[in-house]
């Protein structure tokens, strides 16, 4: 019985029963969510949902902060459902919060994934038990009875609720995602529930509610990649679960065997399932151990011809040539045939659209020399010369390339050539990015929305996060 094994699982789940390599990748994942929730918050998809939701009267009281933002607890009457001063609320309720923080986290698709599934793991489970442990220390400071939740038990639950949705994942793969599914919220809503349900302390036959509640709100299609709504997806995911796990907790009932059941998740969402395999492999298989973090922040199949048109520009510089529209003929890259299924936009008109193009992403690699946010916005998709060199890019699929290979190769228009070959891209598990690295990439996305100042003391929080007595209160640490 599938949601039995699973549920049991995560109500015995110890910290203890973590090893430190299974820590130390829950802590990274947490942190590099972190960022991603705060850089995001520059994005306007978070804006509108958070300034809609708020101005639409449906926020409760503020006990949950919303990462990006410095505003103050209240909320103003600003014309745009901000302050006065066009300024927008650093807390609102949990539910707010977390479907707001759920949306900043994947808008600049710069999350973490887990190669295998394809699925972005940390933000809907964190976004949704972040707003839940926050929420209950901020209840905590005027009851008698302290409800903080430790480092420890934030990560124990943060890896629950990992576990759950990418073993569920692994389980439908590849059948669930090649039909359409965007599968990080479809999963992510039953991760997010176990992770929460896993805090509040609720034990197998409550879980098995959760799990229902949260797998009969399946959400998301891939046909809204490239637009607001994809980061809808998880938003709304991270707002189920937590729900799902809130109303077993008080009692709410769903089947019992949601799962399995011959009209339930796995057979509705999938034509083949081997749920009982994986789950088998729970605590003894770790699958964070296996989650990986994006050097740039657009869809991960095109990474490693960033990494070599990246590669080729430098080379160009150096041998004191310089790469453009005008100097270059042509731009021919071979890669995997996913490449094109899932990136292959000819013509993003938007910066969210570029991010699903690989035409794109070629042309700002040679171009730019990077592939950070800043290449991915609606003004450099639609600058002239991107656009031009985009129009040079010819793709060539081959299922000998493995997906984080690629072979790009540049022709001049004097007609020599420049060669390149990524045999593992940068984030890939083959090469990873170090600790450095990532927070480097912490420290950019931060500092651009929060400052520098604030971006280090940030950093110092979440990397801590596991010597904390009250994860609650980290957002008073920066």
């Amino acid at each position: 019985m599938a949601t039995l094994a699973l549920a049991s699982w995560a109500a015995n789940l110890t910290y203890t029963d973590l090893s430190a390599s299974v820590v130390d990748a829950a802590v990274k994942s947490v942190y590099n969510w972190a960022g991603c929730a705060i850089g995001g918050m520059a994005q306007d998809a978070p804006r509108i949902a958070l300034s809609t939701t708020m101005a639409a009267g449906f926020g409760g009281p503020p006990t949950s902060s919303i990462l990006g933002l410095n505003g103050s607890l209240l909320w103003g009457s600003g014309g745009d459902g901000g302050g006065e001063d066009g300024s927008y609320p650093a807390f609102a309720d949990a539910q707010v919060a977390a479907f707001v923080n759920g949306i900043a986290s994947h808008v600049d698709d710069y999350d973490d994934t887990h190669l295998a599934t394809i699925i972005h793991p940390a933000g809907v489970v964190a976004s949704a038990l972040f707003a839940v442990t926050e929420a209950q220390s901020q209840s905590s400071r005027s009851a008698s009875a302290a409800v903080s939740v430790s480092g420890p038990d934030f990560l124990t639950a943060f890896v629950a609720g990992v576990e759950a949705e990418l073993k569920l994942g692994l389980s439908v793969t590849p059948e669930h995602y090649d039909v359409g599914w965007h599968i990080t919220s479809t999963t992510g809503s039953v991760g997010a529930a176990v992770a929460v349900g896993k805090v509040l302390g609720l034990d197998a036959a409550h879980l098995q509610h959760a799990i229902g509640v949260a797998s009969t709100q399946v959400v998301g299609m891939q046909a809204f990649f490239g637009s607001m709504t994809k980061s809808f997806h998880v938003g709304r995911a991270t707002q189920g679960g937590m729900q799902a796990a809130l109303l077993a907790r008080d009692g709410f009932t769903s089947s019992p065997t949601a799962l399995e059941d011959r009209y339930g998740w796995l057979h509705v969402v999938s034509s083949r399932e081997n749920a009982t395999a994986y789950f088998a492999q729970l605590g003894r298989e770790w699958e964070i151990l296996a989650n990986t973090f994006k050097p740039y922040p657009c869809g991960i199949v095109m990474h490693p011809t960033i990494d070599a048109c990246v590669q080729l520009q430098a080379q160009a510089l150096d041998a004191g040539r310089s790469v453009s529209d005008s100097t270059a003929s042509s731009v021919n890259l071979r890669v995997n045939p996913e490449v094109l299924v899932l990136t292959g936009q000819t013509d993003p008109q938007t910066g969210l659209a570029g991010k699903f193009s690989i035409y794109h992403a070629a042309a700002v690699g040679l171009l730019y020399g990077a592939a950070t946010p800043a290449q991915f916005t609606d003004e450099v998709v639609l600058n002239s010369t991107v656009v031009a060199m985009r129009k040079l890019v010819n793709v060539t699929t081959d299922e000998s390339v493995a997906e984080d290979q690629a072979y790009v190769s540049l022709t001049f228009s004097d007609g020599s050539t420049m060669e390149k070959y990524i045999e593992h891209a940068i984030g890939s598990l083959a090469n990873p990015l170090s600790v450095d690295e990532l927070k480097n990439k912490f420290m950019d996305q931060v500092s651009r929305q929060i400052g520098s100042e604030r971006a280090e003391k940030a950093y110092s929080a979440f990397t801590s996060i596991g010597n904390m007595t009250d994860v609650g209160k980290i957002r008073t640490l920066f």
